[in-house]
């Protein structure tokens, strides 16, 4: 019978079953030693939590990343109300995000592959500076007063191709910057600058529509886009491993078959998709909610963004200073679980303030999960796959708004709360039957602890 990778008597270090063993399989040849990270800078200006910011090239690329979160989070909230004034549809919105996640699905493999063969700087370069023309170009719409909703995408679209460029190098990158002993702080506070863009993004945005319109509140996203390009020049390019000598193709295919061989990796990825598919996609829905449920218009939608953005960065701000997690299987059931409920309680909730703390608590716990599983993940696989299975990941933020339509369609036709509470009761079962049918899932945090021990691989 084949070894169970979830078994601690099985992994071995060096063992097929060790996840965190080379795979020596497929079309790469042997890979060359990791990038040690630099040492960090002796700065005494930076508290524990904040320890990977005392790395120079993290720091600038953890600015590179506020700055393209920010472009992100405010054009989220300004395309979601330009697509609501210029249709006054629901499904509208699912089709925004709908024409985003689709190529964000499809081109992520392919795009955490090319993060394993090329420069990931320059990818990273290359693919902001895209984003950059593409969202320059429907600000001119906007701005010339020719804009229409087809516009918008097509947007989408040219977001959802460069994102899945973009997203796996930067995680990739992370780990040769400061190295897996720092990884759960440097993981926890990327994710935590992401989560407060969240909260900058959408108010500063949602601020600016009264007094300077859709056209100055889209700008400052451009700008934004323009500010991480220059933030990234910073950030050195880091030695890669051993090239792959086949195909594109076949790189994709190895990392899939990395992923199915080792079945900690595998599973951990599957329980990752769960919130993000089943019940993330309510944040589409924040504009119906303010319009139609509560009537609190563009300065409540901004608010709950806001909300829900503080509550992510309190929920990244708890895991950075805890450090590594030693009971990582219990906390991710207990988070996914509690971000269900509290989602429940948002759409439920008689008041808008009642929901605005909803809704902050509900995305704690969203923010615990996420970093927690990312992190294991990264913990787990080797150098020579780290930008496709970073890629893998970013399938995941991928099906967030890909759950978006089925989320709006049930919303159109039952109404928003209903919609939001079904996702939510989804994602409770969800997490039950995984706990319950995977052996792997059980025992991940022995599976990371040996992985932790391990050397690095040669």
């Amino acid at each position: 019978m084949p070894a169970r990778h979830g078994s601690s008597k099985t992994c071995r270090p060096g063992s097929p079953a060790d996840p965190t063993a080379r795979f020596r399989r497929g079309p790469l040849t042997a890979p060359n030693p990791p990038d040690d990270p630099s040492p960090p800078e002796p700065d005494s200006r930076w508290p524990e939590a904040l320890a990977p910011l005392r790395n120079r090239p993290y720091r600038w690329l953890f600015f590179s990343n506020l700055a393209f979160f920010y472009g992100i989070q405010g054009q989220m909230l300004v395309r979601m109300l330009l697509a609501w004034e210029l249709t006054d549809s629901k499904l509208a919105l699912g089709y925004t995000s709908l024409l985003a996640a689709i190529p964000m699905v499809l081109i992520s493999p392919f795009g955490g592959a090319i993060a394993d063969r090329v420069d990931r700087r320059t990818l990273i370069l290359v693919g902001q500076a895209g984003i950059a023309v593409s969202e320059g170009v429907i600000f001119l719409l906007l701005l010339t007063g020719h804009l229409a909703f087809w516009h918008l995408l097509v947007g989408s679209f040219v977001l959802g191709c460069l994102i899945p460029l973009i997203m796996p190098a930067r995680m990739a990158m992370v780990v040769g910057l400061i190295g897996k002993g720092g990884l759960a702080r440097a993981m926890a506070l990327s994710g935590g600058g992401m989560q407060m863009m969240r909260i900058v993004a959408p108010a500063i945005a949602g601020f600016l529509v009264a007094p300077i319109g859709l056209e100055g509140a889209y700008s400052f996203g451009v700008a934004a886009y323009i500010v991480a390009f220059l933030c990234m020049l910073n950030v050195r390019a880091q030695p890669m491993p051993a090239r792959p000598r086949g195909t594109m193709l076949a790189d994709v295919s190895y990392g899939m078959r990395y992923v199915l061989e080792h079945r900690t990796v595998a599973v951990m990825l599957a329980f990752g998709i769960l919130p993000m598919f089943l019940a993330w996609p309510f944040q589409s829905l924040l504009v119906v909610f303010a319009d139609e449920v509560w009537n609190v218009g563009e300065r409540g939608f901004g608010a709950m963004q806001a909300a829900a953005g503080i509550g992510g960065v309190v929920g990244a701000m708890i895991l950075a200073a805890r450090g590594e997690a030693t009971e990582r299987l219990r906390l991710m059931v207990i988070s996914a679980c509690a971000f269900a409920l509290f989602l429940v309680l948002f759409a439920r909730s008689p008041s808008f303030l009642l929901a605005l703390g909803f809704v902050l608590v509900a995305d704690i716990f969203a923010s615990m999960f996420g970093t927690l599983n990312n992190t294991a993940i990264q913990i787990l696989i080797p150098e020579s796959v780290r930008g496709r299975i970073s890629g893998f990941l970013m399938m995941s933020f991928g099906l967030a708004p890909l759950g978006t339509l089925p989320m709006t369609a049930v919303a159109d036709r039952f109404g928003a709360p209903d919609a939001v509470t079904g996702a939510a009761a989804l994602l409770l079962v969800g997490v039950a039957v995984a706990l319950l049918s995977s052996r792997s899932l059980r025992s991940v945090d022995e599976t990371t602890r040996l992985a932790l021990e391990a050397p690095d691989e040669d």
